[in-house]
């Protein structure tokens, strides 16, 4: 439930992007598009509120993640084969951005909670697991997120928070999947390419592989069937939920050089559309995250996370009028 006293004039955005890491040269892993992005959300994003999140506690931490991986990770002890599993070498500045990225995200979700709609610049590190990271994700940002904002629900209001997350990375979401795994407090969806990276998916509540090459019909297609079939499951359990992460992973564009699907600028932008107006219409409050993205071109990756950046702007201004869509 929105409280119009809390309400203000623009929508939060929250950035890290202070706490780079440096990489050799020639990693795959492009961190300039953060900052990037954020001096463009800066420049053509007027009237939002763009801050610096609190980096998440060890304590936060461990509601997703065991206490001696936790551990491993801030005292630089994780072993040669758990790094290059992360695929990141360590450093401070690998745990300090890692650490502030899940309070970035932590910010977005209680934002949201507030105000219908926040996002943050970075986030979506749905490969970590419970007790190991993979695929460029340190720690579990959303299920960190969702199990504080279900803490904090719990002890303010007596009630409980049942949780969506919506996973449009083109990668599955098998961290999340395996940390939420038979928890019927949360439900997770994820779309993504069927042959590509991790070659080992966990089982999420529902799971939508698609095909290499996968073009704007099938895939809006699919989104829409996905959407409708998981809302009709929480329905018939009786249940709503109460708060949705949004992963808008830029990824699935025909221009990632990992992604392997097809999707133009016009169908990702009327993706996340179609997720914000969802969302929306059922008066369900949303923190964007903005996930995957390795262009062949990065400032094709930073158009489109821009575009999301601006669609979830324009969802916001609606949830403070009401307005349905």
């Amino acid at each position: 439930m929105i409280d119009p006293g809390r309400i203000r004039a623009a929508m939060q955005v929250f950035s890290n992007t202070r706490f780079s890491i440096d990489l050799p040269p020639g990693h795959r892993f492009p961190m300039h598009k953060y900052a990037l992005l954020r001096d463009r959300v800066q420049a053509e994003c007027s009237g939002l509120r763009l801050a610096e999140a609190e980096a998440a506690s060890d304590g936060v931490l461990a509601l997703a993640h065991t206490p001696d991986y936790i551990s491993a990770v801030t005292e630089g002890t994780l072993s040669a084969a758990a790094l290059r599993e992360i695929g990141l070498p360590w450093s401070e500045g690998m745990v300090a951005r890692s650490k502030r990225s899940v309070g970035a995200t932590i910010a977005a979700a209680r934002a949201a909670l507030a105000e219908g709609v926040a996002l943050q610049l970075a986030g979506g590190t749905h490969h970590a697991c419970a007790d190991k990271g993979s695929g460029y994700c340190v720690f579990n940002d959303v299920a960190v997120a969702g199990r504080l904002m279900q803490a904090e629900t719990h002890r303010r209001h007596r009630r409980a928070l049942p949780l969506w997350v919506i996973d449009l990375d083109v990668h599955q979401g098998n961290g999340t999947a395996a940390i939420f795994r038979d928890d019927p407090t949360v439900f997770t969806l994820s779309l993504h390419g069927a042959r590509n990276f991790p070659f080992r998916k966990e089982a999420s509540d529902l799971d939508v592989d698609l095909p290499d090459g996968c073009t704007d019909a099938p895939y809006l297609d699919a989104l829409t069937a996905a959407l409708d079939q998981a809302w009709a499951r929480q329905r018939l359990a009786g249940v709503a939920p109460g708060l949705a992460f949004f992963l808008a992973g830029a990824d699935p564009h025909e221009g990632d050089r990992l992604g392997r699907l097809k999707l133009s600028d016009a169908g990702m932008a009327e993706r996340d559309r179609r997720v914000f107006d969802f969302l929306r219409q059922r008066r369900v409050p949303v923190a964007v995250s903005m996930a995957g993205g390795y262009g062949r071109d990065i400032a094709t990756t930073v158009a489109v996370q821009l575009r999301t950046v601006q669609l979830a702007q324009q969802a916001w201004c609606a949830w403070q009028t009401g307005r349905i869509t």
